[in-house]
């Protein structure tokens, strides 16, 4: 899968946010190494705090299925019924969760600004300094 079809499956994956409240629509889409990608998207609760982040849902979809090998994901969002414009980073917590299962030198965080274009860190870049299980030994 290319760059930019991985951007395009988080553009159809914002589709099934779950956001009203902030009307902030987030899609994200994991790759595996294996090629298998997972949407995911942001999914709001009244009581705030039991919402969950598009990364985390495509992460966590991934997990369940017994995948554990991830080169990449892209994140795109903005307002609830207009099209992707603005870069859209994953938040801290996602982060934490992406360096929980991804090697932070080489996972790619892409971040779709339209339908073709995106701009691209690693995890590394996005979190320095990580604290995941190598510091624990694991």
């Amino acid at each position: 899968m290319t760059d930019i079809e991985l951007v395009q499956a988080a553009i159809r994956a914002r589709e099934k946010a779950y956001c009203p409240y902030s009307n902030f629509a987030v899609g994200a889409a994991l790759l595996c190494a294996d090629g298998t990608v997972y949407g995911g998207c942001n999914i709001e609760n009244a009581a705030y705090s039991p919402g969950n982040c598009a990364e985390r849902t495509a992460i966590f979809r991934a997990v369940f299925d017994g995948q554990r090998d991830f080169t990449s994901i892209a994140i795109v969002g903005g307002p609830a019924g207009q099209p992707v414009s603005e870069l859209c980073a994953p938040c801290g917590v996602c982060r934490q969760v992406m360096m929980e299962f991804c090697d932070p030198a080489t996972f790619r965080i892409l971040m779709g600004t339209g339908g073709d274009t995106f701009e691209e860190r690693t995890l590394q870049q996005m979190l320095p300094f990580g604290f995941g299980p190598a510091n624990l030994g694991k």
